[in-house]
């Protein structure tokens, strides 16, 4: 069992130590940047399943790291969420498959609100129709899962959020956010008050 284990964690590390890394980092990063911290947008962070608890977890981090961002529901886009996505935002969308009909959806109905709307992608597929109307793409590497069926998403959504961390710290580094920052938005629990005395 324990050498299982550490051929799984294995395969983990080397799925993140393959994920291409390209200018396209960079230029996310200064797009965020722009539409968000200069023309005072905000970044909107969507996907489906497993992909959109990853979406979620990657808005709740930029907005306790200084860049203001919500989760927007695909399927629930659909039926009204779509207005809290204003002119100045910039879509964060996240698909492995890049074939996921709720976010594809999304591209379109944004852009008929939106028609120069900027989105950003993660995901395992380059040539999807995703990402073939998105402005920047982020490859994870397209990993194969460790699932033993190769079906449930696990090596490709540990990809989605070591890149989504790698936003985050590179976000923080551009807009120079500090502790003193850090405690302004953790007023409770032990990095609130870890922030404070630092």
């Amino acid at each position: 069992m324990n050498s299982e284990i550490k051929n799984l964690l294995q395969a983990e590390a080397n799925a993140i130590l393959n994920i291409p890394v390209s200018d396209n980092f960079a230029r996310a990063i200064d797009l965020i940047y722009q539409s968000v911290h200069i023309n005072k947008g905000k970044l909107v962070a969507s996907g489906m399943g497993k992909a959109g608890q990853i979406a979620l977890n990657i808005a709740t981090t930029l907005c306790s790291t200084g860049t203001p961002a919500v989760f927007l529901h695909a399927a629930e886009a659909q039926h009204g969420d779509l207005g809290v996505i204003q002119q100045n935002d910039v879509l964060l969308l996240i698909s492995n498959s890049g074939k996921t009909r709720e976010i594809l959806e999304l591209v379109k109905l944004s852009r008929r609100m939106f028609p120069v709307i900027p989105f950003i992608v993660i995901t395992g597929n380059t040539r999807s129709p995703l990402a073939e109307v998105t402005d920047i793409v982020i490859h994870t590497g397209y990993p194969a899962e460790i699932c033993p069926l190769g079906l449930t998403p696990t090596t490709s959504t540990t990809t989605m959020t070591v890149i989504g961390d790698i936003l985050v710290v590179l976000l923080m580094k551009k807009i120079g956010y500090s502790t003193q920052d850090y405690a302004k938005r953790h007023h409770g629990g032990y990095l609130g008050e870890k922030s404070r005395n630092l």
